[in-house]
């Protein structure tokens, strides 16, 4: 067990060293990250504005019933500042794919080929600009100055029951963190919609910053002696958060720095992006909104997939075992068959919009084939990747047969000894609230209206056809 050292001890250590590198940072004008952001927002608004005026009333898409029925699917009807899914493409942040996320972000050692710091994924995402390492750093140290918890959170979560899901008790430490809510105090003073995003952007970075340590306590509270790792104000975001959970390894850290990374926005349709952007737009401050994203997140639909691939790899790997079968494309192709015809799914397979290999899947393969090759699991994993795509497509069932984030990352994850399955979902929901933070600081910048789309009944649905058989004209 790691020794724990005093919080008040933790704090003035990261603050002594953090503002010498702030100070230093500022000695050569760099600006920061609210400065930078200041100075965008009436240009944006200006942006925002001109085009509503030229195109507000121009048909933007169509809706079918299909769709209508089926999850609101496709359907264009929110706008995302932060990143965009392209069906054959994947994700691109801010315009830039995850590979040229990997070749043009800081990374903390300064060596291209590591993986890219969140600070820097954070700084683009919020701006659109790619940062300097000066940059950086200012935001790691704007973050380490924030990360104290309030007195009651951290009571708070070692109260929990130990059979309470991990993903609970994150969604209900979030909550308790509202405390200190800049942006709710601000708006019962009255405070002008023009200064909404300047306490949006406190709340997000508070939050941001006090996250791991509340992610931490989950993990060490519920699986282990309760006792956090001590920080070092050498060190960046991700890998303190990995001593604070117990772990002291630079290529875990590496891994830290890439899952934070690509788990942090993925358009605006999915369920825990649209949770945080439909709860914020009733004007509920941060703390509320990625609330409400975490539960989003929390589904075996969304987030918890992860924790149910790696369960269904190791049941693989432990049926092999017992039937005295090797690991190869024979029999890992009579296993996806022998599940198929069960009336299961292969789960880390498919995507509501992917129609390709996701390419957040690809950058933890490469991270694998660099820095663990000849783990067993990662030997399963790869071989499922060249066999399952093929049966999937023979089964005829599966509109996209290929692997999705999820079919990796928990492989990963088990190779560092973090073997907790259940509280995967919680790293995944501190990568998640990188990027739907950065967009609700954009929906209070650019004052986006209160989120009401119209439902209609089915008598609605089967009046309107019987007077429209054709359905609307285009």
């Amino acid at each position: 067990a790691r020794t724990a050292i005093p919080p008040e001890t933790m704090l003035a250590a990261r603050t002594a060293s953090r503002t010498s590198r702030v100070l230093g940072a500022r000695a050569l004008s760099v600006k920061s990250l609210k400065e930078t952001l200041a100075e965008q927002i009436p240009k944006k608004q200006a942006q925002w504005k001109q085009m509503k005026t030229d195109h507000g009333h121009k048909l933007i898409d169509t809706v079918t019933l299909d769709q209508c029925l089926g999850g609101a699917r496709s359907v264009k009807c929110m706008v995302w500042e932060t990143s965009l899914l392209d069906a054959q493409e994947g994700i691109r942040f801010r315009g830039y794919t995850i590979p040229e996320l990997q070749e043009k972000l800081p990374t903390f050692s300064g060596i291209v080929a590591d993986e890219p710091m969140p600070e820097g994924l954070l700084w683009l995402l919020l701006t659109g600009e790619i940062p300097s390492k000066a940059q950086v750093d200012l935001v790691t140290a704007d973050l380490a100055s924030r990360a104290k918890l309030p007195a009651h959170v951290e009571p708070l979560i070692r109260s929990f029951p130990k059979d309470m899901h991990s993903m609970t008790q994150l969604s209900i430490a979030v909550l308790a963190l509202q405390t200190e809510s800049i942006f709710a105090k601000k708006y019962h003073e009255g405070a002008p919609k023009s200064q909404y995003w300047e306490f949006v952007y406190e709340d997000s970075m508070n939050l941001l910053a006090r996250l791991p340590e509340v992610a931490a306590l989950i993990y060490r509270c519920k699986f282990h002696d309760g006792k956090l790792g001590a920080t070092d104000p050498a060190l960046d975001y991700s890998a303190n958060f990995n001593r604070m959970l117990g772990f002291d390894n630079k290529s875990f850290d590496e891994l830290m720095r890439l899952y934070i990374s690509i788990h942090s926005d993925h358009e605006g349709g999915n369920a825990s992006a649209h949770a945080t952007h439909l709860v914020g737009s009733t004007l509920s401050d941060p703390y509320l909104s990625l609330s409400g994203g975490l539960n989003a997140l929390a589904g075996p639909l969304h987030g918890l997939a992860n924790q149910e691939v790696l369960g269904w790899i190791i049941d693989l790997q432990q049926t092999f075992k017992s039937r005295g079968l090797d690991v190869n494309k024979d029999t890992i192709k009579d296993f996806a068959w022998e599940t198929l015809k069960s009336g299961k799914v292969i789960p880390g397979y498919g995507h509501a919009v992917l129609r390709k290999t996701d390419p957040r899947y690809t950058c933890q393969r490469e991270f694998a084939l660099k820095h663990l090759p000849d783990d067993e699991l990662f030997k399963i994993v790869e071989t499922i990747y060249q066999v399952v795509p093929d049966v999937l497509l023979e089964h005829g069932k599966t509109k996209n047969p290929f692997p999705n984030v999820d079919s990796h990352s928990g492989v990963l994850l088990q190779h560092y000894g973090f073997t907790e399955h259940e509280y995967y979902t919680v790293l995944f929901g501190v990568g998640r609230a990188f990027g739907v933070l950065s967009q609700l600081f954009w929906d209070r910048a650019l004052g986006l209206p209160l989120e009401r789309p119209k439902s209609v009944t089915p008598e609605w649905i089967m009046d309107f056809y019987q007077k429209n058989p054709d359905g609307l004209k285009p």
